[in-house]
């Protein structure tokens, strides 16, 4: 179970913080090349545990091939994917939080407007054929214009 210190943040909070931290100081510097983010993203993918690892692999292949032009990179710490600097979406492992699912969500840039209210995250415990579809078709919406 997570301690929890006095500031209301729980360890794996205060980590993403520091994580998100870095990439804002390596992103000062001259900026990241695309290749740097892309290597920072799969190594994130390659430091999780077995099921989360599987669920954000297939995540990033159905991203970079619905939305090749969103760049890949790390967001807290976690596989991102955005579009003029603005993350447009992301995943984030079950693990991460110590959580029961992982989640795969939006942020304002997607463009995913459904009336005056739409679900922006989406639990996450595996992925059908028929999940597949459905993120191919929420990611190719978010990116739309």
């Amino acid at each position: 179970m997570p301690t929890e210190k006095s500031s209301g943040f729980t360890d794996a909070e205060r980590e993403a913080m520091k994580e998100r931290a870095a990439e804002l100081r390596a992103s000062g510097r001259g900026g990241r090349k695309l290749a740097d983010d892309l290597q920072a993203l799969l190594d994130k993918i390659a430091e999780m545990p077995d099921h989360d690892r599987r669920l954000a692999e297939r995540i990033h292949a159905i991203v970079t091939e619905v939305a090749p032009e969103l760049r890949a990179k790390t967001w807290y710490g976690m596989p991102a994917y955005a579009r003029d600097g603005k993350i447009v979406c992301f995943f984030q492992a079950a693990a991460k939080f110590d959580a029961r699912y992982a989640t795969f969500g939006f942020n304002d840039p997607a463009t995913l407007d459904d009336g005056t209210m739409w679900p922006t995250a989406y639990a996450v415990t595996d992925l059908t054929p028929a999940d597949e579809s459905t993120i191919a078709a929420l990611v190719e919406r978010a990116v739309s214009s």
